[in-house]
């Protein structure tokens, strides 16, 4: 740029105050960065749900148990590929803060329907044969040291065995890794046949369908259809599309999104105070500086694009080095310790915030830009 020095000077002129405004937007930009990690975990892959499959619960809850008979029923539905099911666990390992998804499943079921689970070919058969076996994501295996062999005992909040124990031991045949980011690495999958015979109550019973289908785009017709087959049955159903489900599924923790969207509004909008009068202050300290510009041949729109490029400076290196830092931080994992399902940050959200720091720059600096512009070499000498 050929008059670069001219900007760079501008910067230069009050070196702490300029120090201060970048620190507050890096920190605006490192708060943004995590937020957005923050809202893509509570969205709960909703993004990555898969558009042929449905989910199949009860009509009065979650909760509400359904009979696995229900699957031959499903299957035969047209425009129905596969059906699976799973059931909720609900234990605990060591203490009760160390929450994470337990399910029963079918497993070799299981596995064809959600492809984006990768398994090495050697501990997918193994787990298919042992009845005691459990596949882990490679999120919980990291976050409790758990290696393929490893006996992990989990007690039992809801379903305590027939001999009235409440323990129940798998050996973790297997880890598991998402074929992309954003699939959920923090589920511990065990035999659903072991938990049926094993259980003291509920035999027979199952906690949700999955069903995948090959006409995505007619999938409410295919749910209305298949909710029509248990109407006015003992377990009447509601299906709708993986995506739908899990949107309510996270909204039953509140609108994260919604409190996000208010924390980054109210944070956002500071900044531009900030740097709006720090704009504002370095266009005033510097009147005589733009008289004398416009004095020796600086057309106004030479002046307004000095003062815009200072202010696009300002925000592109605080709102650069913020999103650099986030994505380095967000990098090294998970600060709940894997308490979160997913925890990354989303390439959307980075060109967004690139967005938000162009937006920054030049809503900052577009008054002071057309005050400089507009500014009057008589006036501003008089000021002297």
């Amino acid at each position: 740029m050929k008059y670069w020095h001219l900007v760079w000077s501008a910067m230069r002129r009050k070196r702490l105050r300029t120090i201060f405004t970048l620190l507050s937007i890096v920190i605006a930009f490192i708060l943004y960065g995590y937020l957005a990690a923050i809202d893509q975990a509570f969205s709960m892959g909703v993004e990555l749900a898969g558009a042929d499959r449905l989910i199949l619960m009860s009509k009065v809850s979650l909760i509400q148990l359904l009979p696995e008979s229900y699957q031959a029923q499903i299957a035969a539905v047209p425009h129905v590929l596969e059906v699976t099911h799973a059931t909720w666990f609900g234990g605990i390992y060591q203490d009760p803060k160390n929450f994470f998804g337990q399910y029963a499943v079918e497993p070799e079921a299981y596995l064809k329907i959600y492809p984006e689970l990768i398994v090495p070919e050697a501990q997918k058969k193994a787990w298919f044969e042992d009845r005691t076996g459990v596949m882990v994501g490679r999120s919980i295996a990291t976050r409790f040291g758990w290696k393929v062999g490893d006996r992990v005992p989990i007690q039992a909040t809801i379903w305590r065995k027939k001999d009235n124990s409440s323990t129940w031991e798998f050996t973790v045949d297997g880890i598991y890794d998402g074929n992309k980011q954003g699939v959920d690495t923090t589920q511990f999958l065990f035999h659903y046949k072991y938990f049926d015979e094993a259980r003291w109550r509920g035999a027979g019973m199952v906690g949700w369908y999955i069903i995948r289908i090959d006409a995505p785009d007619d999938a409410p017709k295919i749910a209305a259809s298949i909710d029509k087959l248990f109407e006015n049955s003992a377990f009447e159903t509601k299906t709708s599309t993986e995506k739908a489900f899990m949107q309510g599924f996270a909204k039953q923790v509140g609108n994260i999104g919604a409190i996000i969207e208010a924390v980054l509004t109210a944070v956002f909008f500071t900044i531009l105070l900030v740097v709006g009068n720090t704009m504002m202050q370095s266009v005033r300290e510097r009147t005589t500086e733009l008289a004398v510009l416009k004095t020796i041949g600086f057309t106004d729109g030479r002046v307004l694009g000095l003062v815009l490029a200072q202010s696009l400076l300002v925000a592109a290196v605080g709102g650069g080095i913020g999103l650099a830092l986030a994505w380095l931080m967000i990098r090294r994992g998970d600060p709940t310790n894997g308490a979160l399902p997913i925890f990354f940050f989303p390439p959307r959200e980075m060109v967004w915030g690139l967005a938000f720091v162009a937006g920054l720059g030049l809503i900052t600096g577009i008054i002071p830009a057309v005050q400089a512009m507009r500014l009057r070499v008589v006036d501003a000498l008089r000021r002297t």
